[in-house]
């Protein structure tokens, strides 16, 4: 490939390839440094189950066996499949059940009715049970239900045995948790990604503060802060996905799954690589016709506006933005949007979504869950979750929240941020029912398109040409669609190239001024 000498020109095009239309602003349901020796106390209890209670809806998961496929379909496609306690008590032991049989080979979860995976959770259900119930009774039955969900979503992120999430339709918030922690992550051209908590006053959480700080570069804190959506492919290049498969062949999909076969194959990495493979079999060519917000000049942008530790800070690199002209590489129009936007979330959201993101980078991801357990109890009492909530959920029509006004001026932002991070009077550290896994990344990272710091890797370990690292991934994954594009994209961002053609990492700046 013969790469153009202006960076800001070729990254200009490689947007425009990655997106001819515009992306939909069409309105979606919402959802919604400390060290204690506490966080190491947790150990597997694969023999606990969590039964169904009076009232819960017998319906709302459906449960399947196919040769060695176990499927889990959240059943509630009136309400967009949204996950409440009801459905967390029924997949949690059935998912504790499947890891001690021999049986079953692996787990697949998807969502009835064609529109949504998982839209989130229930919070409007939760802030109504919490308004009817006044003096802590209510507050204390939403935490409750924090505690079981993220009990899920832990054992999900460290379960035995392959899983495999089926993100076709809206995934948002409760969903979110239910399959980012997948090591196979299949998006369609009808997934809807979003992580809305910021805009109901709450925060990114059911693992998000692992996941998302992971992401390449400042993706993550972008995708938390803003809340903005990322629609079909994008969710690819993004890592938000780790395939990508047309709707129409999920079923022919699920079906070849259900063959596989491993009675040979004792390690669990094998058998990733098994359903890899054969999930790539179904992924064809991706589309260019969709808009891809996280790639080119956009994603320097983003890079560079959200890359530091304060929400003050990202708004004046934000402002800065706004006075950069096309032709230096700035995106004006974009930065503008993104400040009215983040004028509009709950500040006290945006506050500790950071710091949570910023601490995450070093959790585990058991401590990820119980330091989430943390900050929901918190917000669970916080004034701006309710009214976050029934502005934009409950209340018909819905109606712009009046949050409680934090004066920067007067609290740091660590101080606005810091009650949230103790432990509140009278609330346990979170038992987890999951491996107490102490790795800082998901063993299974390596499945999906390259992340850029795999790329970096490459090209800090040898002297070598654009041309030769594109080569190098490109055979790697022998040849797998989005894996060019998406390689291409990091080298015009990242690097530069001397006087022999040999590559190396770079600065933004320096990018931006070859």
């Amino acid at each position: 490939m013969s790469f153009l000498r202006s960076t800001t020109s070729r990254l200009a095009q490689q947007s425009l390839r990655f997106s001819i239309t515009k992306p939909s602003v069409a309105s979606m349901p919402l959802r919604a440094k400390i060290t204690s020796n506490a966080f190491s106390t947790s150990s597997p209890k694969m023999e606990v189950a969590l039964d169904s209670l009076p009232g819960d809806d017998p319906y709302d998961v459906k449960f399947n066996s196919n040769l060695g496929l176990r499927t889990i379909e959240l059943n509630r496609p009136k309400k967009l499949n949204a996950l409440d306690g009801s459905m967390a008590r029924k997949i949690l032991p059935r998912m504790q059940e499947w890891a001690k049989s021999d049986l079953a080979n692996l787990v697949l979860i998807k969502g009835a009715g064609g529109k949504a995976f998982c839209a989130g959770g229930d919070v409007a259900a939760l802030v109504k049970f919490i308004k009817e119930n006044p003096g802590g009774e209510g507050i204390e039955k939403a935490k409750e239900y924090f505690a079981l969900e993220y009990k899920l979503d832990h054992l999900i992120a460290t379960y035995s045995k392959p899983y495999v999430a089926i993100i076709d339709g809206i995934t948002m918030g409760g969903g979110v948790g239910l399959s980012v922690h997948a090591p196979f992550r299949v998006a369609t051209e009808k997934t809807l990604f979003a992580m809305p908590e910021t805009d109901i006053g709450f925060f990114p959480d059911v693992g998000g503060s692992f996941f998302l700080s992971r992401l390449d570069g400042e993706v993550g804190t972008y995708l938390a802060l803003t809340s903005d959506r990322l629609k079909g492919v994008a969710n690819l290049y993004a890592g938000i996905a780790t395939h990508y498969v047309n709707s129409s062949a999920l079923g022919d999909l699920e079906n070849r799954l259900s063959e596989l076969k491993f009675d040979s194959v004792r390690n669990l990495e094998d058998k990733y690589r098994i359903i890899n493979n054969t999930i790539n079999e179904y992924q064809d060519t991706l589309p260019t016709d969709q808009f891809i917000p996280i790639v080119g000049l956009r994603r320097m942008a983003i890079d560079r506006c959200f890359r530091f530790n304060t929400v003050e800070e990202i708004k004046q690199a934000l402002i800065a933005e706004t006075q950069l002209s096309e032709s230096e590489g700035g995106q004006p129009e974009w930065a503008k949007k993104t400040l009215e936007t983040l004028s509009q979330r709950c500040p006290t959201s945006l506050i500790v979504s950071l710091r949570a993101l910023r601490e995450g980078k070093k959790w585990n991801i058991s401590e990820t869950f119980q330091w989430e357990y943390i900050i929901a109890s918190h917000f669970m009492a916080h004034p701006d979750f309710a009214e976050g909530v029934s502005a934009k959920l409950i209340d018909k029509p819905a109606r712009t929240a009046e949050y409680t006004p934090v004066d920067l001026q007067t609290a740091t932002e660590k101080d606005i941020s810091q009650p949230f991070f103790q432990l509140p009077k009278g609330t346990k550290i979170l038992d987890l029912v999951g491996v107490n896994d102490k790795r800082t990344a998901y063993r299974h990272d390596w499945i999906g398109l390259p992340a850029e710091r795999k790329v970096q890797q490459f090209v800090e370990s040898k002297r070598v040409t654009r041309d030769e690292v594109l080569r190098e991934f490109v055979e790697r994954e022998e040849g797998r669609f989005g894996v060019k594009q998406k390689v291409t994209d990091i080298l015009l961002r990242k690097t530069v190239v001397d006087e022999e053609g040999i590559v190396s990492w770079a600065k933004t700046q320096e990018v931006s001024q070859q």
